[in-house]
């Protein structure tokens, strides 16, 4: 089955799925677009529907029809009629959808409230109906990024949603009269310049659809309101649950409402003066007028020769190559630096790192292709600073850009080092691969193995370039919360702090074994499992699949239907619980020593040390080092209480924010909150519980660190009776040197100096 099959189900019926009391109401008549195929409602009488598709044109610009209105304050004046109207607005969620395991980027509004609970997905929502300015980005459209006057990575969806209709909330009737009213009423639209297409929403898998329309006006897309209470199965069948899902194109409002050339004339604001003045970049309001009105066919998407298609543009434009770069080319490049840096701020203060990998690669991608054009035409411009001006400029709006202004230079600052590093480190490779004739494939390679873009090859970069790097960086896509399962639930003692208990044998298989409960801790959240005895058998692993625990014996003597008595290795489970808030305090102190960036990659917990793995985007030095090592330790002695708590996952998050995701998502309902006094607050499944507070962790000691790879730092560390054993013999290691050399614990370094320069002296003399 596909969309349009299902969407002409639908049609077939366009009074039931589409029409709403407001169409009769204003008298909205429907007609069927010629060309496209889609049903459509206007005022006015009209052949087609008002898609640039279907041969509209954008007649808004230079002709302004709304109230005029900068960016800011088109969402200041949507929060406030929304409020007005029952809503309640709440702030955006981050950009980094760290609460799903199936996507890197909040790449829509609807994606705030969508959970996963054993697989399946849900809503949580904080308020309802609900008004959110949401900042989302999509890396799909790079390449039209300043060229279509239209296109960003980076963008505002003001989501207007309601759930649960009709127990609460409200539905199709609702949502098009509050469409149409805030048109019409605050942006002052004439009603009969409004036109709304019918079209069909669905999920990939089709788990969830249902028809929207789409708000149009003088050709522009201003709109979509879907309404989400279907799932096909063999056929259509209801949702338990409806969901209103309006995506508003805050850039596309500003945009209608200014009238301007481009949309990034008008989203971007002042920040465009800056730049043009500090470049000095000349723009000929003429050449770049009659550009923008063939712009939007340089669309990607659409096109199969790029560079034929760009040939054709300067052709029309009467202009020679030269003048083309000068008056064209580079405008587009600013307009694509200021779009990358404002994604850059969003991701930046929000905790993203650009990377070599996954989330991160997606923002080297734009950084570097930010540099390559700043370093191409813009000398004078320094990156971060663009990104501090958009942190300025929607300060009124997102306060916390501006409060994250600090990580987001250096983080920018250092990735721009980085950069200059490599291409001069690759210079001699640029040279071998330069005049060759190299494929798609080969580009590829180039880049993932040297960081050499196309451009610096001297070609474009296509569409098919960045389709295979996005595919080969997206996501894995795996069934959330799907796991095997056993036909046993283990009922679990092992947050109660018993030790030893009674229990029944339900299942053995060889060495493997199921009890109907177990005090046993079994191998999750980066924590090493328990050890002991069952009965005289010697526990060796413990795992947890489902709602099932299984316990590895080194013996085979167990059979089905035996009670047991049970042991918990106690001092082992100490040990653990104390490496493992050790674990949240050290990543409590490289986020206050080092910078907000940093975030948990993986962690484990073993009985002579643990290991934390945080992205950082260089190697850690002495003094950083250090700097954690003693802040973790003050943590330590401030004596700050360890709480353990079980909140619905959507109370939690309302409460602490997305930091709980250290360690991922949690696909479940609810969810266990550690909290460290007020310097860490993680979702974790550990033994936390056997400590109190801080002082139980004992002194910590960091062993060594390591980068392991581009953006992630590896620290090593111990607590408690394990740090004063590894302390205690590193002291005996410096004595057994000291006499060695004959010298005092003082003078040992210059010693080992010396007896270094004399060996190496000596090497040499044998090699001669």
């Amino acid at each position: 089955m596909e969309k349009k099959e299902i969407l002409k189900i639908f049609q077939k019926e366009p009074e039931k799925y589409w029409r709403v009391e407001l169409f009769s109401r204003e008298g909205f008549r429907r007609k069927v677009c010629p060309s496209c195929g889609k049903g459509f409602w206007s005022i006015k009488e009209r052949n087609h529907c008002p898609d640039p598709e279907c041969g509209e044109s954008y007649g808004f610009i230079e002709n302004p029809i709304a109230k005029k209105m900068s960016y800011v304050e088109v969402w200041k004046k949507m929060e406030d009629f929304f409020v007005r109207n029952g809503h309640t607005s709440i702030p955006r969620y981050p950009v980094l959808a760290r609460w799903r395991e199936d996507i890197y980027y909040n790449i829509a509004s609807i994606v705030d409230f969508q959970r996963f609970d054993n697989g399946v997905m849900v809503f949580e929502y904080p308020a309802n109906p609900l008004i959110v300015p949401q900042t989302c980005l999509r890396f799909n459209d790079i390449l039209n990024v300043g060229v279509t006057g239209r296109h960003f990575t980076a963008f505002v969806m003001p989501g207007q949603h309601s759930f649960n209709w009709p127990s609460e909330g409200y539905w199709k009737d609702r949502t098009i009269e509050l469409n149409f009213r805030f048109l019409t009423e605050e942006l002052k639209i004439p009603k009969e310049e409004i036109v709304y297409v019918e079209d069909l929403w669905t999920m990939p898998d089709f788990s969830a659809l249902g028809p929207y329309l789409e708000s149009f006006s003088l050709g522009l897309e201003l709109s979509n309101s879907g309404f989400m209470y279907f799932t096909w199965q063999n056929g259509l069948k209801e949702l338990p649950m409806k969901v209103v899902d309006v995506g508003w194109g805050l850039e596309r409002l500003a945009w209608f409402s200014q009238s301007t050339l481009t949309a990034y004339e008008a989203v971007f604001g002042d920040v465009v003066e800056k730049f043009v003045r500090k470049s000095g970049l000349t723009i000929d309001r003429d050449i770049w007028k009659k550009y923008t009105v063939i712009s939007g066919s340089l669309n990607v998407e659409d096109l199969s020769d790029f560079k034929k298609a760009r040939n054709e543009v300067v052709k029309s434009l009467k202009i020679d190559e030269k003048d083309f770069v000068e008056k064209i080319e580079k405008i587009q490049a600013m307009y694509a630096v200021l779009d990358h840096t404002r994604a850059l701020a969003f991701a930046i203060s929000d905790g993203g790192l650009p990377s070599n990998t996954g989330a991160g690669y997606f923002l080297r991608v734009i950084l570097r292709r930010s540099l390559n054009f700043i370093e191409k035409y813009f000398p004078s411009i320094e990156l971060a600073e663009v990104s501090l001006w958009h942190t300025e400029f929607l300060k009124p709006m997102f306060p916390e850009l501006d409060e994250h202004k600090n990580e987001i230079f250096v983080v920018i600052e250092a990735e721009k080092k980085k950069f200059f590093d490599s291409k001069k480190k690759n210079s001699k490779i640029v040279e071998i691969y330069k005049d060759k004739n190299l494929s798609i494939e080969d580009l590829v390679k180039i880049y993932e193995t040297h960081g050499i873009s196309p451009e610096e090859l001297g070609r474009e970069p296509t569409k098919e370039f960045y389709e295979i790097l996005n595919k080969r960086h997206a996501p894995k896509k795996e069934k959330i919360g799907e796991a095997k399962s056993y036909e046993f639930t283990t009922q679990p003692l092992y947050y109660q702090n018993i030790f030893e208990f009674d229990a029944k044998v339900l299942k053995v298989e060889g060495n493997k074994v199921i009890l109907d409960r177990t005090a046993f801790f079994p191998r999750q959240g980066g924590q090493d499992c328990d050890k002991g005895y069952i009965g005289e058998c010697k526990v060796v692993d413990v795992i947890k699949i489902g709602k099932t625990v299984i316990h590895v014996l080194e013996d085979r003597k167990l059979k089905e239907g035996d009670t047991v008595r049970c042991r918990v290795d106690l001092n082992r489970r100490m040990v653990l619980s104390r490496h493992h808030v050790a674990t949240h305090i050290i990543n409590a102190a490289a986020r206050k020593k080092i910078g907000g960036w940093v975030w948990q990659e993986g962690s484990e917990v073993r009985e002579d040390k643990a290991r934390l793995d945080i992205t950082h985007f260089e190697s850690l030095s002495e003094e950083e080092i250090e700097k954690i090592e003693e802040y973790a330790n003050d943590i330590v002695e401030r004596n700050l209480p360890i709480k353990i708590e079980v909140l619905k996952r959507s109370e939690a998050e309302k409460k602490f924010g997305f930091r709980i995701y250290q360690g991922g998502a949690i696909p479940e309902s609810f969810v266990r909150i550690v909290s460290i006094g007020d310097e860490d607050v993680e979702a974790c499944s550990g033994t936390h519980h056997m400590l109190t507070s801080t002082k139980d962790v004992g002194y910590i000691t960091i062993l060594k660190t390591k980068r392991i790879s581009d953006g992630v730092v590896r620290l090593e560390f111990c607590s408690g009776e394990v740090a004063y054993e590894y302390l205690k013999n590193k002291e005996k290691i410096i004595r057994e040197c000291c006499d060695l050399l004959n010298v005092s614990e003082e003078e040992l370094p210059s010693a080992v100096e010396r007896l270094f320069k004399e060996w190496k002296k000596l090497r040499k003399e044998v090699k001669k």
